[in-house]
C-alpha cells in the first residue's frame, strides 16, 4: 500500500514506519521535522489545511514523475503526529494542535477518496495517566467499553479526536481505526528502565502497569491496513504481559483494592486489555520485557 504517513519522526512513528516499510509498504512520512528514515519525506505544518490537503496530493519523488501516468494517489493515511503529552508547552496550545492537526487530516483523506484512516489515540482517554492525585480505573483489565472521561488536555484532545474520526466515518463509509496506545517502550528502553520498574511497581500505576513495543506497535499498525469493513473502531494498543514484576493478584492488592476485577487474571496478564485488537484485526505482539531481563 502507499501509505501517507504523518509523525514518522517521532519516537513511536519511526518505528511503525520501519515495520510498514519490511512489510512491502511505500510509506511518505509527513512531518515538521525530518526523520533521518529511508523513505520519502514532506516537510509540512498539518495545523495549515492547505498543506495538509496539499501534501496529499502532489508528487513526493521524481521517480514518480517518470510515470507519466500522472499524481498518484494514496491507499491510506496513518496519523501519528501529535504533541505527545501535556507538561511540554501550554495545555490549551496542545489541545489545539492535537484537535486541528486531527481534524485537517481525516478531512483530507476522506475528501480525497481515501478509505484507510488509521490514527493515534492514547491510554490516557481513561484519565488515569494524567489524573491529579491517584485515580484508580471504574474496573480492571480496562477494555474499549471502559469510559473516557479525562482530566488533562492533551487526553481531552485524543477524546475529541475520536468523535472527529467518528463523524467523518459515518458521513463517509471509510475506514477508520483509532488505537488506543499505552507507554510506547523502544528495545533499548528494556535494560535502561525497567530495573526500576521491577524493583518499585508503583512507577508504572499511572500507565496501568502496562506497555506496548514500538515493534508491536507498528505491527498493530499493519494489522489495521490489511482489515477492511469494520467502519468506525477503536482498539487498545498494548503487549500481553505487563510492565512489573509481580502477579497481577499482587497489583490487584496493592493498587486496586475496591476496584471491580472483570474475570480471571493469568499471574502476569496486561490490565490494559488488548483481547479486541487481538480478535477483530488479528493483532500478535511479539515482544516483552522478559526477553531482555530474564
Amino acid at each position: 500500500m502507499r501509505v501517507f504517513f504523518t509523525g514518522g519522526s517521532g519516537k513511536a512513528g519511526k518505528w511503525a514506519v520501519r515495520y510498514l516499510q519490511a512489510q512491502g509498504h511505500h510509506v511518505v512520512n509527513v512531518d515538521k521535522t525530518p526523520s533521518g528514515l529511508d523513505c520519502p519525506e514532506l516537510l509540512a505544518d498539518l495545523c495549515d489545511a492547505g498543506q495538509v490537503i496539499g501534501a496529499m496530493s502532489q508528487f513526493i519523488e521524481s521517480a514518480e514523475l517518470d510515470l507519466g501516468t500522472g499524481i498518484p494517489t494514496y491507499d491510506a493515511v496513518v496519523h501519528f503526529a501529535a504533541i505527545p503529552r501535556v507538561m511540554i508547552g501550554t495545555d490549551g496550545e496542545c489541545f489545539r494542535q492535537n484537535t486541528l492537526t486531527t481534524y485537517n487530516v481525516i478531512e483530507a483523506a476522506v475528501k480525497l477518496g481515501v478509505q484507510k484512516v488509521v490514527f493515534a489515540s492514547s491510554e490516557t482517554t481513561y484519565a488515569v495517566c494524567f489524573a491529579d492525585g491517584e485515580l484508580k480505573p471504574d474496573f480492571v483489565p480496562i477494555d474499549e467499553t471502559h469510559p473516557t472521561v479525562p482530566h488533562d488536555s492533551y487526553a481531552i484532545s485524543k477524546v475529541c479526536n475520536e468523535m472527529t474520526a467518528r463523524s467523518f466515518q459515518a458521513r463517509t463509509g471509510a475506514d477508520i481505526y483509532g488505537l488506543r496506545i499505552n507507554n510506547v517502550i523502544e528495545p533499548d528502553e528494556y535494560a535502561e528502565k525497567f530495573p526500576a520498574f521491577i524493583e518499585n511497581p508503583a512507577l508504572r500505576r499511572r500507565n496501568i502497569f502496562a506497555y506496548i513495543d514500538a515493534r508491536d506497535l507498528g505491527h498493530m499498525v499493519d494489522c489495521c491496513l490489511n482489515t477492511d469493513g469494520l467502519g468506525y473502531e477503536v482498539f487498545n494498543v498494548s503487549n500481553d504481559d505487563m510492565s512489573v514484576d509481580i502477579t497481577s493478584k499482587q497489583v490487584i492488592e496493592q493498587f486496586y483494592q475496591g476496584v471491580e476485577i472483570r474475570g480471571e487474571m493469568g499471574a502476569d496478564e496486561t490490565f490494559y486489555s488488548n483481547k479486541k485488537a487481538r480478535k477483530m484485526v488479528g493483532f500478535q505482539p511479539k515482544h516483552s520485557w522478559r526477553d531482555v531481563l530474564e
